[in-house]
């Protein structure tokens, strides 16, 4: 539980209920991003009074930074292809340094050329099998057929991302789309 207190030099601090720890108005303090760690996290529960206006703007500052990395992360992560779908090659025709004479544009025109910008990813096989031992060591092993791990964990953490894009603050989004 935090208070505010005011030090024998008329500056605001934060107390710590219960210890002897006066923490100033320092973004570069490490017990001050503690403090403002509480209060994104338990809001005003966690200060006896009124949390003060610039501290509670340093934790919406804080937490809005949070989010917009959290959000641009998880967009990055939903963009990149499924592992269960691969991807498919990407072919763009894009000019060389070269040019030559083109009688029906009656002038100078650049040299294509086609060039793969994104390489193609072949999907993964659906399932694996992996071998099973038992406890007893006179026991044959067995096989058993399972889910691919990789699609497991590119499914689970789509829809972590997944979850923070729709948890994210419409501002935050449009903060992240003006970047």
């Amino acid at each position: 539980m935090y208070s505010t207190y005011t030090d024998d030099l008329g500056d605001k601090v934060i107390h710590v209920t219960g210890s002897n720890l006066y923490i100033p108005l320092d973004s570069n303090n490490g017990h001050y991003q503690k403090v403002l760690d509480a209060i994104i996290a338990e809001g005003a529960d966690c200060f006896d009074g009124e949390i003060p206006e610039e501290v509670q703007d340093a934790a919406d500052t804080k937490k809005f930074r949070r989010q917009l990395l959290d959000y641009g992360i998880a967009t990055e992560r939903l963009a990149q292809y499924q592992v269960a779908l691969g991807r498919a090659e990407v072919v763009e025709s894009q000019a060389t340094d070269e040019q030559v004479y083109d009688e029906n544009a009656e002038g100078m025109v650049d040299v294509m050329a086609d060039v793969v910008t994104v390489t193609a990813i072949d999907p993964v096989d659906d399932t694996i099998t992996r071998t099973v031992y038992s406890d007893d060591i006179n026991a044959e092993p067995t096989e058993e057929t399972i889910e691919n791990p990789l699609i497991t964990t590119d499914v689970a953490e789509r829809a972590e991302a997944q979850a923070v894009v729709d948890a994210t603050p419409s501002a935050v989004v449009d903060a992240y789309n003006a970047l």
